[in-house]
Protein backbone atom coordinates (compact mmCIF):
# COMPACT_ATOMS: atom_id res chain seq x y z
CA UNK A 1 0.00 0.00 0.00
CA UNK A 2 0.90 3.73 -0.89
CA UNK A 3 0.40 6.47 1.30
CA UNK A 4 -1.82 9.06 -0.88
CA UNK A 5 -0.46 12.67 -0.64
CA UNK A 6 -1.56 14.08 2.40
CA UNK A 7 -3.08 11.42 3.79
CA UNK A 8 -1.56 10.04 6.98
CA UNK A 9 -1.43 6.46 7.37
CA UNK A 10 -2.30 5.02 10.76
CA UNK A 11 -2.00 1.42 11.58
CA UNK A 12 -3.57 -0.35 14.61
CA UNK A 13 -6.43 -1.50 15.97
CA UNK A 14 -8.59 1.87 15.89
CA UNK A 15 -7.80 2.12 12.12
CA UNK A 16 -8.47 0.92 8.64
CA UNK A 17 -5.27 -0.91 8.21
CA UNK A 18 -5.84 -4.01 10.92
CA UNK A 19 -3.19 -6.05 13.55
CA UNK A 20 -2.15 -8.60 10.81
CA UNK A 21 -0.82 -5.37 9.09
CA UNK A 22 0.39 -4.01 11.87
CA UNK A 23 2.33 -7.31 12.69
CA UNK A 24 3.83 -7.32 9.65
CA UNK A 25 4.91 -4.02 8.92
CA UNK A 26 6.70 -4.49 12.31
CA UNK A 27 8.49 -8.24 10.74
CA UNK A 28 9.28 -6.32 7.57
CA UNK A 29 11.40 -3.09 9.51
CA UNK A 30 12.62 -5.88 11.52
CA UNK A 31 14.06 -7.64 9.08
CA UNK A 32 15.44 -4.67 7.25
CA UNK A 33 17.30 -4.07 10.02
CA UNK A 34 19.15 -7.52 9.71
CA UNK A 35 17.35 -8.94 12.49
CA UNK A 36 17.37 -12.42 12.65
CA UNK A 37 14.55 -15.05 12.77
CA UNK A 38 11.63 -12.63 12.72
CA UNK A 39 8.22 -14.45 13.36
CA UNK A 40 5.00 -13.17 13.91
CA UNK A 41 2.64 -15.37 15.69
CA UNK A 42 -0.66 -15.90 16.06
CA UNK A 43 -2.09 -15.73 19.34
CA UNK A 44 -5.32 -14.68 19.76
CA UNK A 45 -6.95 -17.89 19.81
CA UNK A 46 -5.18 -18.24 23.52
CA UNK A 47 -4.70 -15.30 24.78
CA UNK A 48 -7.46 -11.84 25.55
CA UNK A 49 -4.62 -9.18 25.37
CA UNK A 50 -3.11 -9.47 22.09
CA UNK A 51 -3.54 -11.14 18.49
CA UNK A 52 0.30 -11.72 16.97
CA UNK A 53 3.11 -11.26 18.81
CA UNK A 54 6.33 -10.56 16.64
CA UNK A 55 9.57 -11.88 17.85
CA UNK A 56 12.56 -10.85 16.49
CA UNK A 57 16.55 -11.80 17.41
CA UNK A 58 19.21 -9.25 17.70
CA UNK A 59 22.97 -9.52 18.09
CA UNK A 60 23.89 -7.84 20.55
CA UNK A 61 22.58 -4.82 22.95
CA UNK A 62 23.06 -2.33 20.36
CA UNK A 63 21.94 -4.52 17.91
CA UNK A 64 18.48 -4.81 20.14
CA UNK A 65 18.34 -0.91 20.46
CA UNK A 66 19.00 0.01 16.70
CA UNK A 67 15.77 -2.70 15.65
CA UNK A 68 13.52 -0.95 18.74
CA UNK A 69 14.73 2.62 17.46
CA UNK A 70 13.82 1.53 13.86
CA UNK A 71 10.41 -0.04 14.75
CA UNK A 72 9.58 3.00 17.29
CA UNK A 73 10.06 6.11 14.37
CA UNK A 74 8.73 4.29 11.42
CA UNK A 75 5.86 3.18 13.14
CA UNK A 76 5.47 6.80 14.87
CA UNK A 77 6.03 8.51 11.57
CA UNK A 78 2.71 6.63 10.26
CA UNK A 79 0.89 7.48 13.18
CA UNK A 80 1.35 4.62 15.39
CA UNK A 81 1.70 4.89 19.35
CA UNK A 82 3.33 1.78 21.31
CA UNK A 83 2.06 1.90 25.31
CA UNK A 84 5.72 2.63 27.58
CA UNK A 85 8.17 0.60 26.57
CA UNK A 86 9.64 -2.31 28.65
CA UNK A 87 13.34 -3.98 28.61
CA UNK A 88 14.78 -0.60 26.84
CA UNK A 89 18.00 0.24 29.68
CA UNK A 90 19.36 -3.34 29.52
CA UNK A 91 18.06 -4.21 25.85
CA UNK A 92 18.27 -8.03 26.47
CA UNK A 93 14.23 -8.38 25.70
CA UNK A 94 12.31 -4.82 24.45
CA UNK A 95 8.55 -5.39 24.07
CA UNK A 96 6.76 -2.89 22.09
CA UNK A 97 2.80 -2.93 23.18
CA UNK A 98 0.54 -1.56 20.07
CA UNK A 99 -2.55 -2.92 21.55
CA UNK A 100 -3.87 -6.06 19.15
CA UNK A 101 0.73 -6.32 18.32
CA UNK A 102 3.48 -6.92 20.65
CA UNK A 103 6.56 -6.93 19.41
CA UNK A 104 9.32 -9.14 21.29
CA UNK A 105 13.30 -7.78 20.33
CA UNK A 106 15.67 -9.93 22.25
CA UNK A 107 19.18 -11.36 21.81
CA UNK A 108 19.86 -15.01 21.50
CA UNK A 109 20.47 -15.78 24.75
CA UNK A 110 17.02 -14.32 26.50
CA UNK A 111 15.24 -15.59 22.98
CA UNK A 112 16.74 -19.22 23.71
CA UNK A 113 16.20 -18.51 27.61
CA UNK A 114 12.73 -17.65 27.35
CA UNK A 115 11.64 -19.93 24.59
CA UNK A 116 8.78 -18.16 23.34
CA UNK A 117 8.13 -20.40 20.33
CA UNK A 118 7.37 -23.36 22.82
CA UNK A 119 5.01 -21.79 24.87
CA UNK A 120 2.70 -20.54 21.85
CA UNK A 121 3.58 -23.83 19.49
CA UNK A 122 -0.17 -24.29 19.14
CA UNK A 123 -0.79 -20.52 18.05
CA UNK A 124 -0.22 -20.51 13.88
CA UNK A 125 2.20 -18.69 12.23
CA UNK A 126 1.46 -15.69 10.39
CA UNK A 127 3.98 -15.78 6.44
CA UNK A 128 4.05 -11.87 7.37
CA UNK A 129 6.71 -11.97 3.75
CA UNK A 130 2.97 -12.40 1.83
CA UNK A 131 1.38 -9.83 3.57
CA UNK A 132 0.79 -6.14 1.58
CA UNK A 133 2.19 -3.80 4.10
CA UNK A 134 2.37 0.19 3.78
CA UNK A 135 5.26 2.63 2.47
CA UNK A 136 6.46 4.17 5.39
CA UNK A 137 8.88 6.79 5.26
CA UNK A 138 12.55 6.47 6.08
CA UNK A 139 14.11 6.84 9.30
CA UNK A 140 16.77 9.34 7.50
CA UNK A 141 14.18 11.44 6.62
Amino acid sequence: MRRLSGTPIRIGETNAIDAKTLAATAAKLADEKKAEDVQVIAVDEQLKVADYFVLATGQNRNHVRAIYNELHVRLKSAGEQHRPVEGADLAWWIVMDYGNVVVHILQQEARTYYDIERLYADCSRLDWTTVDVPELESSDA
